[in-house]
């Protein structure tokens, strides 16, 4: 009988544990997804899609396009209201707070004030915490649960880039990682993830708007940051610079589209750059960085593409779909209708989903051979700026103010 009770408590916990390692298999941690390769677990597609789908809940969380993360069964956004920088942690059922976090926000001004004043940093959850960067350079980390302060720095709030803050911090091996500085000069810091101390500094050029990612080489891992002028390789233990490569910006152009990881090669992509892929290889003691092909047809703007079966998908700067060969660099398709250079892409498995600016969910086939339109609903009332957030089969949208689920099935 001791034996059977054993087992049953067993048995019990390990469906348990299988439950909730499903749940968080599907979790959105961080920008562009728990691997920030912008692929979603999960998803079920429905076998007849809807001309509309309905909200099961919308809430108004604020201004700021910064994408809403999930993790281990909590919602997070982080927004602008009023004068203050605000951090929530939602029910993902209800859209009911859970806890708040604020601060005061720097005022912002010039050419994006109007449109664009809350954050567009995205929160990273790891490790039980939660780190934000403000519009105006305030690193802040929370207990995930309880959304009490950890620790703040606002040591990097004097020397911004042109259109302050854009990238998005990065987690790992106990450390969470960022660039920060203004539009010429920079550091990447390595911050202890529980007390905010600087663990090591790498002094760089100015961070551009695009967010760091990690990658494996020869066993060795390394953090890829796209600055203002470079692409570069550092070491996450040391803030040793192993590698860099020169990629200049030119008639007013930046770089906003974060790097794609494909094994030991890097794509990059931007206005009025087209898109390149850079090898990164170990050749003695050194790391060597050198281009493997160049699409000068083919860049994007805001939009950071995602990579599926060996080829590229996503909205070009002339604001339209396209397809890529992620091995030769030769365009596939670029389709015909516009869109918006402002999008995102994700992979949802058997399909594709953009999400333009115009608030238009764009759904297509993950086809090399043709761009084949599946559906496109409208799925907010205003723009949308921010990564959507799809876990499984429920698709978080978040507009100018409001943040909404939406059940696709």
């Amino acid at each position: 009988m001791k034996t059977t009770t054993r087992l049953l408590i067993a048995l019990a916990g390990f469906l348990v544990l299988a439950i909730n390692t499903n749940a968080f298999s599907q979790d959105w941690p961080q920008w562009m997804g728990a691997n920030r390769d912008g692929k979603a677990a999960g998803f079920i597609a429905p076998q007849t899609w809807p001309a509309e789908l309905t909200p099961q809940w919308k809430v108004t969380v604020g201004l700021g396009d910064a994408s809403p993360v999930m993790a281990g069964g909590k919602l997070y956004s982080f927004t602008r209201q009023g004068e203050n920088e605000v951090i929530m942690c939602l029910d993902i059922a209800t859209g009911k707070e859970l806890w708040q976090n604020k601060y005061p926000a720097l005022a912002i001004t010039g050419p994006s004030s109007s449109q664009h004043p809350g954050p567009r940093s995205t929160p990273v959850v790891e490790e039980g915490k939660l780190i934000t960067l403000g519009v105006g350079g305030v690193l802040s980390c929370l207990d995930a649960l309880t959304g009490k302060l950890v620790w703040r720095n606002e040591d990097f709030t004097k020397d911004l880039p042109a259109f302050f803050t854009g990238l998005s911090p990065l987690i790992a091996k106990g450390m969470c990682f960022v660039h920060l500085g203004g539009k010429e000069k920079g550091e990447i810091v390595a911050f202890d993830l529980k007390t905010g101390s600087q663990k090591w500094k790498c002094e760089s050029d100015g961070p551009s708007y695009a967010s760091l990612s990690l990658m494996t080489v020869n066993g060795k891992k390394q953090l890829v940051d796209l600055t203002a002028k470079n692409l570069v390789g550092i070491d996450p233990e040391n803030g040793k610079l192993l590698w860099s490569f020169a990629v200049p910006v030119e008639n007013r152009f930046y770089n906003a589209a974060s790097p794609v990881i494909d094994g030991q090669t890097v794509i990059i992509t931007g206005q009025g750059q087209g898109t390149k892929a850079v090898k990164i290889e170990k050749k003695g003691d050194e790391f060597v960085a050198s281009e493997l092909w160049k699409n000068g047809e083919l860049g994007t703007k805001w939009n950071t593409p995602v990579l599926k079966d060996g080829f590229l998908y996503g909205l070009s700067d002339g604001r339209k779909l396209f397809c890529m060969n992620a091995k030769t660099g030769q365009t596939a398709w670029i389709d015909a209708k516009l869109h918006n250079d402002f999008g995102t892409i994700v992979d949802a498995g058997s399909l594709i989903i953009a999400l333009p600016q115009t608030s238009n969910l764009v759904i297509f086939k993950p086809d090399e051979k043709a761009y084949t339109e599946v559906a496109l609903i409208k799925v907010a009332d205003t723009p949308t700026y921010s990564f959507p957030v799809l876990a499984g089969n429920k698709l978080f949208i978040k507009d100018k103010e409001s943040l909404a689920l939406i059940m696709v099935k």
